[in-house]
């Protein structure tokens, strides 16, 4: 029978190769454990009130730039759910991916094109175990009103839109013209697709996650 037995120096190859490939792909490995996530950096003043702390379903307006001083701690794995190919929802998942960008965050996609999507996709991301999941798409509202209150160890931010009635574990970060909280509720604002700015939209995505890292969570961040 004819020997299998590699040459040394072939054998050499394609152990280097194989480490060469896990070594590529092991920093989107999300089976692995990581450390508890925290928040690097510290809120400024203004962004709430610490001697009366926002209760469940409040809405806090926190001083313009009183996020900038929080990030993520390394290794913060994100899943991005969206629904919709509108000019706003494409706004939101174009800030929710520059910064992750920015602060070097692992970050996931899931997209859903149907209606009967919506449930198991939300489902889908939250099979993945991230530290957090963040919605945008005005499409995804009632699905996430059903999905997350099952869920309360699973973090959320809603961006450019709201759930009506929040468990603690759904934080919403939205603004004047963007505020859209279910079929047949209504608006708290009247909508306004124009104020779906990347800047705006930025500034959302910021002070949210700084808000989830703050633990202050299943309250509106009312953005000026």
């Amino acid at each position: 029978m004819r020997s299998r037995l590699l040459p040394a120096g072939t054998l050499a190859a394609a152990v280097a190769t194989a480490v060469l490939i896990t070594g590529c792909s092991s920093g989107d490995d999300w089976s692995r454990p990581h450390p508890k996530p925290t928040a690097v950096g510290t809120l400024g003043p203004g962004f709430f009130d610490p001697a009366a702390p926002p209760a469940p379903e409040a809405t806090i307006t926190p001083r313009p730039g009183s996020w900038d001083g929080v990030r993520p701690s390394k290794g913060y794995r994100v899943v991005l759910l969206t629904a919709g190919e509108d000019p706003q929802t494409r706004t939101l998942v174009n800030a929710v991916t520059q910064w992750a960008e920015d602060e070097q965050a692992s970050l996931k996609t899931i997209t859903a094109t149907e209606p009967d999507q919506f449930i198991p996709q939300i489902s889908k991301a939250i099979d993945l175990a991230p530290d957090l999941i963040i919605s945008a798409g005005n499409d995804l509202v009632d699905p996430m009103a059903l999905v997350t209150p099952h869920h309360l160890d699973q973090q959320f931010l809603v961006v450019g839109a709201e759930l009506a009635e929040p468990t603690a574990n759904v934080t919403a970060a939205d603004w004047t013209g963007a505020s859209f909280r279910g079929e047949g509720l209504g608006m708290s604002s009247t909508y306004d697709p124009a104020t779906f700015t990347p800047e705006r939209a930025g500034r959302a995505v910021r002070a949210g996650v700084a808000a989830v890292l703050n633990r202050l969570t299943g309250i509106v961040i009312w953005l000026d």
